[in-house]
């Protein structure tokens, strides 16, 4: 595919419709900021991964473009919505994370300036102290490693082919290993990745809310997070309930 100048962002959704419209408006209005003050078009694609209620439908009545995948891999889905982009900049955010209205805008600059990717942090605001205290140790462990998670990252469509996109394999740290693949590759090419400390995305704390926090302690420590990522059974819960 021959791809125009332009930014395309790339949003999974399985089972959405009641979230999109609180979320999807942040990123059209962070899409069109830059928009118009870059001169360039943009694109929204929302991948409809095999959900059962009206996620299709609510989706495009935003008028965005919406494809659908029916096999239930997070990895799967992006890669999915990244091979219909049109475009030469990919940014890839969830179904219930709002951008701020610079989101856009920065990422674009960052890979203009020369940059493969990058991503911004999130910032989790769940009710419960237990459920803070691991938001607050997870975004340590990011800024220590220098990670990112994939609630908001992005890529240059080149960069993105050249590592091989997300493995469709994994069911949970797919965002990590494209991240690490995304690093590497900025360095084997003397061109780096940038984490956009000074913006924030807001993902919902939809998971952290509706589970107790000693389970979600159990999902998310350093240690269960590399145990059979491969196992669609090991991660069926993830899956199954609340939506990534």
């Amino acid at each position: 595919m021959t791809r125009a100048a332009g930014l395309t962002v790339v949003i999974p959704a399985h089972n959405e419709a009641a979230y999109l419209p609180r979320y999807l408006p942040t990123v059209l209005s962070s899409l069109t900021r830059w928009e118009e003050s870059s001169g360039e078009w943009g694109e929204v694609v929302v991948v409809d991964n095999a959900s059962t209620d009206a996620t299709a439908d609510v989706a495009a009545s935003f008028g965005v473009r919406v494809i659908s995948e029916s096999v239930r891999s997070i990895g799967r889905v992006r890669n999915s919505g990244a091979a219909v982009a049109g475009s030469r900049r990919l940014f890839f955010t969830d179904a219930d994370v709002a951008l701020p209205l610079e989101a856009i805008t920065a990422a674009a600059a960052a890979m203009d300036t020369g940059a493969v990717g990058g991503a911004i942090p999130p910032l989790y605001t769940p009710k419960r102290l237990g459920a803070r205290l691991l938001c607050a140790y997870w975004d340590h462990y990011r800024t220590a490693h220098g990670g990112a998670q994939g609630v908001a990252q992005f890529a240059t469509a080149e960069a993105f082919n050249e590592v091989g996109g997300y493995r469709d394999d994994l069911f949970m740290s797919e965002d990590v290993d494209f991240f690490n693949r995304l690093t590497a590759h900025g360095r084997a090419t003397a061109a780096p990745v940038a984490i956009l400390d000074e913006l924030r995305v807001r993902p919902s704390t939809r998971r952290y809310d509706q589970w107790s926090s000693l389970r979600m302690l159990w999902w998310q420590n350093p240690v269960t997070a590399r145990l059979r990522l491969s196992s669609p059974r090991m991660w069926r819960h993830w899956y199954e309930t609340t939506v990534r």
